[in-house]
């Protein structure tokens, strides 16, 4: 590795969304084919990490989302393969998923482009999936939020600087 090079993860958001014993996940097409993830995301510049998990959640399910707590702070790493390219894509996920309050969904809303549906599945219709899911993150979330693992939301401290970035 060129140690001149900066190494930079992309920092992701997602929302561990739990309703009466099921989990929403979303259906979505991906280089892979379809699969199924958290309603997640990039971050995007000038919002905080609960604020990206919360927009992410609308645009991608129709529901508002409202990040209550912290489930866990994540670290994964995707190779694969550029189709017709003999170079290998490498990118490392930085993860912040947040577990919180699902609001009815907005009719008015259309699901964000790449997501075919969303889905309300068991614990157990998620573990017999994990082939189909889009990182292995989904389950790991799941498996944490089920243990009940739970953070305060002041863990992650988003300064003023980054709500004052410049418009790209």
């Amino acid at each position: 590795m060129d140690m001149n090079l900066r190494w930079k993860p992309s920092v992701t958001v997602a929302a561990i969304i739990e309703r009466e014993g099921r989990f929403l996940l979303v259906e979505e097409h991906t280089a892979e084919g379809l699969k199924l993830n958290n309603p997640a995301g990039h971050l995007d510049p000038g919002e905080s990490p609960a604020e990206g998990c919360a927009r992410e959640a609308l645009e991608e399910t129709t529901h508002p989302f409202r990040p209550t707590a912290l489930v866990g702070i994540y670290l994964s790493r995707l190779q694969r393969e550029i189709p017709g390219s003999a170079e290998v894509e490498d990118i490392t996920y930085l993860r912040f998923a947040f577990c919180g309050e699902l609001g009815a969904a907005q009719s008015h809303r259309a699901l964000d482009e790449g997501i075919v549906r969303t889905l309300w599945l068991t614990p157990e219709e998620i573990r017999a999936s994990t082939d189909r899911h889009r990182s292995p993150l989904v389950l790991r979330c799941m498996e944490d939020y089920l243990r009940g693992q739970r953070f305060p939301m002041e863990l992650v401290y988003t300064d003023a600087s980054v709500q004052a970035l410049p418009d790209s």
